[in-house]
């Protein structure tokens, strides 16, 4: 089964039914299915066929998801990226993808035209609103294609359709393949366990350009029938105002967002009166937090995970089974998990080791990335960089990140592409960067820097420094300037003593 067949399935089977509310507009299986049709037709109308990269700069929006959906159903690739980078970031990405076309919004286009510059194979740029620098606007790209239905042999279910980039301790993001196959495996396996009704009506605030809503709110929903309503932007009362307007039955969302709602709309707990249950991904859940969440809204938050590597649902504590708070659940069908020691080798339950996993749900591999493939790939299994453990029920419990990333809000951010932005500014002499707690965001951004002699350089003036040149949330929101880094004998930068200075509150 491709992408294209989920869309073509909606316009024949239930053509008036909706598929997208946004902005209290309905867009019906058959108007999604007309749009994309045109999108794709007019992508080929500029040159764009099997194999090119298209690039999604947009907020959560219809034109994402046709945009999306377009490109997979020529046999093009969707390389989706956040719209809050900045244009060194966005020449990496869409250099290393290849993109020839991408897809923006007037407040991206700026950056996006700064990025084209260095970027020779990007054609054509197309804005959802008519704006100066853009090649066309997105009704444009429809308009030079027609309605009717696409090829079906357009492209192999083992073909690659999106690139998505994550990285883990390498510095700059890497560009993890996922074929039409991996894509619909996973939100078969997925729906086994949250089986989503044709009646439901999901809410989509996590960022489509994200893995687990690039799978949970769109590809699922679509693929279960369902609607999924579109938020733009998170913020806890236009959450309850939604939910309760349109009687959203499915909540996905990040641990920051559940503990934002259970702060600051604790007295609403009518509103998700409809919901039949939570589902929380992309970042730890404290039990705390799920537990007054679950008291004041009256429903159950539903906690599992997987890394975009894997498309990315990989666990799940089912609604229909026991469910144990701090835990991701067990595999869900299809996926299978084990937890390994530094050998490869299956420890027993209880013991600590790092969680793998393998299935039709795994990536092809990193573009351009054979060695590091091969790295996250050994014996034939998926190395998630995550520690953990199962126990006896074959649920698993996340202890700690192998990985040297911090989540924000339930993004990644890399230390050392931070780090090297740090080095680049001529008057910091050594950098490091590390996350401190924070009950909202997860991670805290904390970078602790030693000036140059005679340098003088303020903490306001380093954030200033990494604002020009990196996405808000990558961002340090504390900055130490000490004297000098702790350091092993081999000259690496102990971290691990970082952080515990800072947790006594110590400053050096």
């Amino acid at each position: 089964m491709l992408l294209y067949d989920v869309i073509r399935k909606g316009a024949e089977e239930y053509p008036q039914d909706s598929a997208i509310l946004f902005r209290d507009q309905a867009i019906t299986y058959g108007e999604l299915a007309r749009r994309v049709q045109c999108a794709a037709r007019g992508m080929m109308a500029r040159g764009i066929g099997r194999g090119d990269r298209v690039a999604i700069l947009l907020p959560n929006c219809p034109e994402f998801t046709v945009a999306y959906y377009a490109a997979t159903a020529i046999g093009a690739i969707a390389v989706p990226a956040n719209p809050l980078l900045k244009a060194p970031e966005l020449v990496h990405i869409w250099g290393d993808a290849g993109a020839r076309m991408a897809v923006t919004f007037p407040h991206c286009l700026a950056v996006a035209a700064e990025a084209r510059k260095s970027l020779p194979e990007l054609a054509t740029l197309v804005a959802t609103d008519p704006v100066e620098g853009a090649d066309l606007t997105f009704a444009e790209l429809e308009g030079l294609g027609s309605p009717e239905p696409l090829p079906a042999d357009a492209c192999a279910e083992t073909d690659p359709a999106v690139f998505i980039y994550t990285s883990g301790t390498t510095g700059k993001p890497k560009g993890a393949v996922l074929s039409h196959k991996n894509l619909i495996s996973n939100c078969r396996q997925f729906l086994q366990v949250l089986f989503f009704e044709r009646t439901d009506n999901l809410l989509c605030v996590l960022p489509l350009f994200h893995s687990f809503a690039g799978t949970v709110c769109q590809n699922a929903a679509l693929l279960s029938g369902c609607r999924f309503t579109i938020v733009e932007l998170f913020q806890p009362a236009r959450i309850m105002d939604a939910v309760a307007q349109h009687g959203v039955t499915l909540f996905p969302g990040v641990p920051a967002m559940y503990a934002a709602l259970t702060q600051y709309a604790s007295d609403r707990a009518e509103d998700f009166r409809t919901v039949r249950y939570c589902i929380s991904g992309g970042a730890p859940m404290p039990v705390a937090v799920m537990r007054l969440f679950e008291e004041r809204f009256n429903v159950v938050v539903l906690e599992g995970d997987g890394p975009t590597e894997c498309s990315p649902a990989t666990a799940v504590n089912p609604p229909d089974g026991p469910r144990k708070p701090g835990t991701i659940g067990p595999a869900i069908p299809g996926v299978e998990m084990r937890i390994f020691d530094d050998n490869d080798r299956e420890v027993p339950r209880g013991v600590v080791g790092e969680i793998v996993v393998r299935g039709d749900n795994i990536m092809l591999g990193y573009h351009n990335q054979p060695e590091a493939t091969a790295e996250a790939m050994t014996s034939g299994w998926y190395h998630t960089g995550d520690l953990g453990t199962m126990d006896e029920d074959g649920y698993f419990t996340i202890v700690d990140r192998k990985k040297d990333m911090l989540l924000v809000g339930g993004i990644n951010v890399y230390p050392r592409e931070v780090e090297e932005v740090l080095y680049a500014n001529p008057a910091i002499a050594d950098a490091a960067v590390i996350g401190t707690p924070d009950p909202l965001r997860g991670d805290l951004v904390t970078a602790v820097v030693v000036l140059k002699p005679e340098a003088v350089l303020s903490e306001r003036e380093i954030v200033g420094w990494c604002r020009s040149q990196l996405a808000n949330y990558k961002v340090p929101r504390k900055v130490i300037i000490r004297d000098q880094l702790p350091r092993s004998d081999t000259g690496k930068i102990l971290k691990r003593l970082l952080r515990k200075e800072l947790e006594l509150g110590r400053e050096a």
